[in-house]
């Protein structure tokens, strides 16, 4: 065995390493039930098949030139794909997009609600000073949303929907 022949061997099971990753992300994608889950196996995987994509890409190459465009390549994706997973999983949280019966866990139940609770006070208020609630919205948009600490009394809803802050 010479060189070229390992060198082509290791691009080989690079490259198909690769494509498995990538097909065991799309096999996620349309077996996994909710959007968590599908934004898991659509992130995860992903980027370790890519990483072994352009592994293939700099050994059966082998230019030094090409490799830092490889690793910013890699970078690129490694710092992006995280970012936009959350950003989407967010999104879909907030608009009801998942199980919640399939998580352990759920931290974002609390600030979210807390927001929606500061959300309706700032409506209320604004119904009771005149203002329509697409004005109020736009006035809110300006400011930052208090944490759930520094919210006040009136901003937090009854269970009966009154405001008072009284639970």
């Amino acid at each position: 065995m010479n060189l070229q022949m390992v060198l082509n061997s290791i691009t080989a099971v690079c490259l198909i390493g690769g494509a498995l990753m990538s097909l065991t992300a799309a096999i996620g994608l349309v077996r996994f039930p909710d959007l968590l889950s599908r934004m898991h196996s659509a992130t995860k995987p992903q980027v370790l098949g890519l990483l072994l994509m352009l592994t293939a890409v700099a050994i059966q190459l082998r230019t030094w030139e090409l490799v830092p465009l490889l690793i910013i390549a890699w970078i690129f994706q490694l710092l992006t794909s995280p970012v936009s997973a959350h950003m989407v999983g967010r999104a879909g949280y907030r608009t009801k997009h998942l199980h919640k019966d399939l998580l352990k866990l759920d931290e974002l139940d609390e600030v979210v609600e807390a927001a929606a609770q500061y959300r309706a006070s700032e409506y209320r208020k604004a119904a009771r000073a005149g203002e329509s609630p697409e004005e109020a919205v736009e006035d809110q948009e300006s400011t930052s949303l208090p944490e759930e600490a520094e919210l006040p009394a009136e901003a937090r809803v009854d269970d009966d929907g009154s405001g008072t802050g009284n639970r």
